[in-house]
């Protein structure tokens, strides 16, 4: 039993030697100069101006949270249908009692507004 665990450990002791290894050998292999131009920050091709701050209305965060919730539900709701017909009728129910708590929230966000773009 515990010629199991030996082969674990030399497992994570390579992976861990070969990953140390690893970053010793870029350092041991990486020229680098910097200059003050080469310390300054770079965004698209533009200079950065004004503050680093901004603030972005949560209507863009409640987006983000419905596109994960749909995504969510696709990930579940296509594999299930390719194999539809090898899970039978009580799979049919758990699904329906599924996108009925989708749909559940899907009016509660259009209730509350969060749908309009204005």
């Amino acid at each position: 039993m515990s010629e199991g665990y030996g082969v674990v450990a030399a497992i994570l002791v390579l992976g861990l030697g070969g990953l140390i290894g690893a970053f010793a050998l870029n350092r041991a292999l990486t020229i680098t100069y910097p200059t003050a131009e080469k310390l300054k920050t770079y965004e698209s091709g533009v200079d950065p101006v004004g503050e680093g701050w901004a603030q972005v209305h949560i209507r863009y965060y409640l987006y983000a949270y419905l596109y994960v919730i749909f995504a969510v539900d696709a990930i579940y709701l296509f594999p299930w249908a390719g194999v539809f017909a090898a899970v039978g009728v009580s799979s049919l129910i758990e699904m329906f009692v599924f996108l009925a708590f989708v749909t559940v929230g899907l009016l509660y966000a259009y209730r509350k507004g969060v749908l309009s773009w204005t």
